[in-house]
């Protein structure tokens, strides 16, 4: 069949194939791409109408995904058609032998166009249900142009078809001319390909995705409550980023996000905190300042019993000595006297050793008159009633990590970066190891692991570090404290902002538009969800 296109029809035709081409390479979403592979087709051949199929998830069948016809004013499929309620076309039998009866599962079965000039004359296939089409729509199917779509390995994406070429000098209905065919044959062949590339993208996105998470659930498995973090931050980083996004006056009406940002900081808050993977378990689970694999304090109220019990044969040796009911009475009051003291000291360590508040010098002294006790180990030595390395631990002022566990703990996040910058990230994730490894530096230059002041920092590490302490105060599952409320969270948050800690701005953008209380409703425990009197926020003016 010899084409009867002009010059200037081939060129114009050339001219919207090279227009879908840098559509297609520019365009990601893959449903938009398949309704404009279609609508260029059509375009291009003059069709009245056209069918998509995409082949099913096993391969098995023919799925309408996109139907289109001019006459009959029909849109089914697609990003905005009517439901399809079509069944699928069975590429394979039900004795296990292909479909080649129907003409789209013939094209994908043997990979060949199929160009029929009237279908009514067609005695090779089974139209029975394109003849029932036309009579529940008063329709004439003719000329049919059938062409398989399959990527560079052959592998088939699914089926062009389109119906009634029609002749624009005429208006008639006549053949897809061999022109036709070669022109749609070039278009599917570029467009399964695009979308293949497309669906590359996108599993080795998620591949990656799944990686994240496959080092999250080690983390998880590791620290229950570390895990938790790592899904909680990345959440409340996004709610305080899309505040911002919105915000339309102050320093911060610049910062703007599309979707690729989105999903870059939210990849970022995922992977915040990766570098605790190789913390050690009794340094992220030390829930007490004494505990290493188990709580020492136990071991501690053992010596107790020992004093007590040595005191009580020493009064009792003396009681042996003396003569006279009132003297045995003196020494029986210095015995109970001694054991009170003693009780008290082990309840004194036993609440130091918790370290849910701040220790005062006082305590800290205290700690070391109750260290220098002499007791007698089992091994018959006489030694101080706590080793340097309890009393180290029993005398720390915040919380229970040591200076050296301290040091172990914020190394998590040079380790984090050591992993992040390690990896080839592509051009829209390349702020990842940034994004993710600055969150623990300050506005004043004080943070670690960089010692970067704020003007150095992007606004996303900025957030991070934010969403970081405040997942961190209302958090109540973790083994050393326990979830604070909004009003105690927010007051502490606020005198961070106040010291140079945080950036004033997003906090500001964090109390005005309630990222807080979102969040609270969200994740935290409405039993910590009190009414919050902004006007009491440090540092915050409404």
């Amino acid at each position: 069949m010899m084409s009867e296109l002009t010059p200037t029809a081939i060129a114009q035709r050339l001219e919207k194939l090279t227009e879908l081409c840098v559509a297609l390479s520019s365009h990601r979403d893959i449903p938009t791409l398949l309704e404009h592979i279609l609508r260029t087709a059509k375009d291009m051949t003059n069709a009245d109408g056209g069918t998509l199929y995409r082949t099913s998830e096993d391969k098995q069948s023919l799925c309408f995904y996109i139907s289109i016809n001019d006459s009959l004013d029909m849109y089914q499929g697609g990003i905005g058609g009517h439901k399809i309620d079509l069944p699928d076309v069975p590429l394979i039998n039900q004795n296990g032998t292909q479909n080649l009866e129907a003409v789209a599962a013939y094209s994908a079965n043997c990979r060949v166009s199929v160009n029929i000039a009237d279908v009514y004359n067609a005695d090779v296939f089974n139209f029975f249900g394109m003849r029932k089409f036309d009579a529940q729509y008063n329709y004439h199917s003719t000329s049919f142009l059938t062409v398989p779509m399959q990527d560079h390995e052959g592998e088939l994406i699914g089926v062009l078809q389109l119906i009634n070429s029609i002749d624009p000098a005429t208006g008639e209905i006549r053949s897809f001319t061999e022109t036709d065919q070669r022109f749609i044959e070039a278009l599917t062949s570029q467009a399964a390909i695009a979308i293949t590339n497309q669906q590359l993208i996108g599993q080795l996105e998620n591949l990656f995705e799944s990686l994240i998470n496959l080092i999250n659930i080690g983390i998880d498995e590791k620290s229950p409550n570390t895990g938790r973090h790592c899904q909680h931050v990345p959440a409340l980083t996004m709610l305080l980023a899309e505040a911002v996004h919105k915000t339309d006056q102050g320093p911060l009406a610049s910062f703007t996000m599309d979707e690729r940002d989105r999903r870059e900081l939210w990849m970022a808050g995922l992977l915040h905190d990766c570098g605790k993977i190789a913390t050690p378990v009794h340094v992220v689970e030390k829930s007490t300042k004494l505990e290493t694999i188990f709580d020492r304090i136990h071991m501690l109220d053992v010596r107790f019993e020992v004093l007590k019990r040595d005191a009580e044969i020493r009064i009792l040796k003396k009681k042996c000595r003396v003569n006279g009911d009132q003297s045995v009475a003196l020494l029986e009051q210095q015995l109970q006297k001694e054991l009170a003291a003693l009780d008290s000291d082990r309840d004194f360590l036993h609440a130091a050793n918790i370290g849910s508040e701040r220790m005062t010098p006082e305590a800290q002294q205290r700690v070391e008159i109750i260290a220098a006790y002499s007791w007698v180990g089992p091994d018959g030595v006489e030694g101080n009633f706590l080793n340097e390395n309890e009393l180290t631990n029993l005398t720390i002022r915040t919380g229970t990590l040591n200076d050296e566990e301290r040091k172990i703990i914020n190394n998590h996040i040079g380790v984090t970066l050591k992993m992040l910058e390690a990896l080839p990230w592509p051009r829209h994730l390349q702020n990842v190891p940034e994004y993710a490894g600055g969150h623990h530096e300050r506005m004043d230059g004080k943070g670690y692991p960089r010692g970067l002041r704020g003007d150095q920092m992007s606004v996303q590490a900025r957030l991070m570090a934010i969403a970081d302490i405040f997942e961190a105060l209302t958090a109540k599952d973790r083994p050393y404290k326990t979830g604070k409320t909004l009003t105690e969270s927010l007051r502490i948050l606020g005198n961070f902002r106040l010291n140079g800690h945080i950036d004033p701005d997003l906090f500001d953008v964090f109390v005005r538009d309630k990222v807080y209380l979102e969040y609270a409703r969200r994740f935290m425990d409405p039993a910590q969800i009190d009414e919050v009197d902004e006007s009491a926020i440090p540092g915050y003016a409404a």
